[in-house]
């Protein structure tokens, strides 16, 4: 089993998408525990590529392969986790706000989160602010991301935080944003919890923000 789960972090750093399937499907050919595949193989191998991410490492092209291969494993696994009803590190809604129809950065903070346990709802790109209300109220996340990439969009942002307060769920959820023009003071200025300056490192911010409201 060790070996099996050290090998899946391997080819998770890797990149290797085709090896990770083929490693993961017989590991659980071989009765492997699904969550012990997750928890002790592929989310180590994550964490190691978002801190190379982080420490300069490793560059975009990179660790959009490693996070293409976590979801073609994700997708081989998450019907045996669903069947032992593990929950998950909580849930996330993540889109990106209207007007902008970037998608890399966000996709990518959306398999980093995954990649962390999280369950997550990704809206997608140029979503008006009644969307983001709209799947908090469905989904009840505990987490909702937002970005941004261009400065004309960055508005929509505290408009779906004034939207959520309007709804009357704000309270509900931790809001977290990023995007490149976003910084920590417009992050403060609208009243969102949480500013990731890269999908990277969006994960611990949100790992400390929980463990400080704990």
């Amino acid at each position: 089993m060790s070996s099996d789960l050290g090998k899946i972090s391997d080819a998770l750093t890797k990149g290797n998408v085709d090896e990770l399937k083929e490693v993961v499907q017989q590991a659980l050919d071989n009765d492997a525990v699904p969550a012990d595949l997750l928890n002790k193989g592929l989310l180590p191998g994550m964490e190691a590529v978002g801190q190379k991410w982080k420490n300069g490492e490793m560059f975009m092209p990179e660790v959009l392969r490693c996070a293409k291969a976590m979801s073609g494993a994700m997708d081989i696994l998450r019907p045996r986790l669903a069947k032992e009803d593990l929950g998950s590190a909580g849930k996330m809604v993540i889109g990106t706000v209207s007007g902008d129809l970037h998608d890399i950065g966000k996709d990518l903070a959306a398999m980093m989160f995954e990649g962390a346990g999280y369950e997550v709802v990704n809206i997608g790109i140029d979503q008006p602010n009644e969307k983001f209300v709209e799947a908090a109220k469905e989904h009840k996340p505990t987490l909702l991301g937002m970005s941004a990439l261009l400065t004309t969009t960055m508005p929509r942002m505290g408009e779906v935080i004034n939207s959520l307060k309007e709804a009357g769920i704000r309270d509900q959820m931790a809001v977290i944003i990023g995007g490149a023009p976003v910084t920590q003071e417009f992050a403060e200025e609208i009243g969102a919890d949480i500013y990731a300056p890269n999908a990277g490192s969006a994960v611990d911010l949100a790992r400390e923000y929980f463990e400080s409201k704990a």
